[in-house]
């Protein structure tokens, strides 16, 4: 079993720069490959980026250059560096690991509760 807890969402100006945090309670973090994911309010889930076991990343073509997604395994932790914020930014955002590398989010088997991110015009 993996728990996962996101940290580090709130309200944020257009143009202002957040950065979550995923806590991972789990030994093996390091095996697993690791995401970020987006709902908004009647949407449908989104995948954003994806790290694996090292340090290659796989993003969304739209987010690319304003999101950065990183990992330090001492600390069994997941961050996304949100720059740049836009009000479709504005959802809640999960992280979720996996044991592939893939946007796909039916391939996640654990999943953290959400941080909201609200981004003002």
């Amino acid at each position: 079993q993996v728990q996962l807890v996101e940290s580090g969402g709130g309200s944020v100006q257009a143009g202002g720069s957040l950065r979550l945090s995923c806590a991972a309670s789990t030994s093996s973090y390091s095996t697993y490959y690791m995401a970020w994911f987006r709902q908004a309010p009647g949407k449908e889930r989104e995948g954003v980026a994806v790290i694996d076991t090292g340090d290659s990343t796989l993003y969304a073509g739209s987010l690319k250059g304003r999101f950065t997604i990183s990992r330090d395994n001492a600390k069994s932790t997941l961050y996304l560096q949100m720059n740049s914020l836009k009000p479709e930014d504005t959802a809640m955002y999960y992280c979720a690991a996996a044991r592939i590398m893939t946007m796909n989010s039916r391939y996640y088997a654990y999943w953290g509760q959400g941080t909201q991110v609200t981004v003002s015009s």
